[in-house]
């Protein structure tokens, strides 16, 4: 986790670098500011495109603020909610922030594009019992699994579990090469709701009950939490991840992945462009198929939005900037010089290339993009779940303290249900 210092210094580093491609501020006649996260080189090609915008639009300037995830997933819920957050940002919680968005459909171009290119996933983003607005669009599609230190394997001497392998096989798999080559980390699962329920949706986990109201604990749920549980217990997850943060804190192993030190990483496919730079050469590394449990092999689909905030004093510049950077020309540069699954159904029908991609992010989409092919109803369903967040947190809050020792899993059961219960009831008297 980085620390506060480290924030402020990312901060400070994007906004000087956007303040300066933006020109003098002063002389425009509108600023806007863009929070933005990255994973891999995203934020880079964003400040690209912003710089080709604001030369084609001189009365508009972009400030775009870097900063790590965690700022997305803490902080700028709090900013909006004091009506003090950016104009845009590009967040994972769409449904979560949807009672922020700005709804841009009135100062849009061509709604009609939108529709027909964002159409499925702008759902997301709306309010419940909102059919109409338009906040924003897709930066990326995701899916989660793994990734694996194939290098490591062969070193072993342990072959590679195939396709429909169980989580108990490789559970069984990297424990094995791990002990052999000695590595610290022999399964690293983010510590995130979202991701946890990668595991939980194959063990068969339903969410909701048949009027489509949270019912998260059941045997699914119940099953993928005992393994993780049992995983930490066993050596085969290290408290050095989970138990390094607490409370709803987010939690990723990209550094101990590069530096070789993890097996098998579940995290998902937004990390591809990330590791085909930061890897390298130092070790050869795929992904494969999400394992496979009781209730499938589904993985939980996801991505990035980049969404407009209704507490903007600029809409129709800000619709101005998103239809540019929705367009489909630029949106497909984005996408292929990302290395991300397209979120434009007009670009995924059309399909798309990535010449900078290296032979291993190359095969690793490939991977990623049939895995999307498997993502069960009950993943989707979770996903669009305008409380979702709220899900997320209790589970990894209260699972994270039996894994700690501060609790045991059936009081961290009960704990989520209530936990659950009482925050949603909270948010609907907002």
């Amino acid at each position: 986790m980085r620390s506060v210092t480290s924030l402020i210094t990312t901060f400070a580093l994007g906004l000087a670098a956007t303040t300066a491609l933006a020109g003098p501020v002063l002389a425009q006649s509108v600023t806007l500011r863009m929070t933005w996260y990255s994973d891999g080189n995203e934020g880079e090609v964003m400040t690209d495109l912003l710089k080709r915008f604001q030369a084609e639009n001189k009365d508009i300037a972009v400030v775009l603020d870097q900063v790590p995830f965690k700022a997305i997933n803490e902080n700028l819920p709090v900013q909006l909610a004091s009506g003090q957050g950016p104009d845009i940002a590009r967040v994972t919680d769409m449904g979560g922030l949807a009672r922020y968005a700005l709804d841009m459909r009135p100062h849009l171009k061509d709604p009609a594009y939108w529709e027909a290119n964002f159409g499925p996933f702008l759902t997301w983003m709306r309010t419940a019992g909102d059919t109409k607005a338009i906040p924003g669009f897709m930066t990326q599609l995701t899916v989660t699994g793994p990734f694996v230190n194939k290098t490591l394997f062969e070193q072993a001497g342990v072959a590679l579990p195939g396709p429909k392998a169980t989580w108990d096989d490789w559970a069984k798999a990297v424990k094995t090469v791990a002990d052999k080559v000695q590595a610290p980390y022999p399964l690293a699962l983010d510590r995130s709701g979202h991701r946890f329920f990668a595991l939980a949706v194959s063990q068969g986990a339903k969410v909701f009950d048949e009027k489509g109201e949270p019912a998260v604990i059941d045997d699914g749920f119940k099953r993928a939490a005992q393994l993780v549980y049992d995983w930490h217990k066993a050596g085969i997850m290290s408290k050095e991840l989970w138990g390094s943060v607490s409370g709803t804190a987010y939690r990723g192993a990209n550094d101990e992945f590069k530096n070789a030190q993890v097996v098998m990483y579940l995290s998902g496919s937004w990390q591809t462009a990330q590791f085909a730079k930061t890897v390298g050469n130092a070790f050869d590394w795929i992904a494969v198929p999400n394992p496979c449990g009781a209730g499938g092999c589904s993985s939980m689909p996801g991505g990035a939005g980049l969404m407009a905030f209704k507490a903007t004093k600029h809409p129709e510049a800000v619709a101005k900037l998103m239809d540019y950077l929705a367009s489909e020309k630029v949106l497909g540069e984005f996408y292929s010089r990302t290395l991300f699954v397209p979120g434009h159904l007009g670009i995924a029908k059309k399909g798309i290339e990535y010449p900078g991609a290296s032979p291993e992010a190359a095969a690793a989409l490939k991977v990623f993009t049939a895995s999307a092919a498997e993502v069960a109803p009950t993943a989707y369903q979770i996903q669009g779940y305008g409380n979702s967040r709220i899900i997320f947190n209790a589970v990894i809050s209260r699972l994270g303290q039996a894994i700690a020792g501060e609790t045991n899993l059936d009081e961290a059961y009960k704990r989520i249900a209530a936990d659950v219960t009482q925050q949603i009831a909270e948010r609907n008297k907002q």
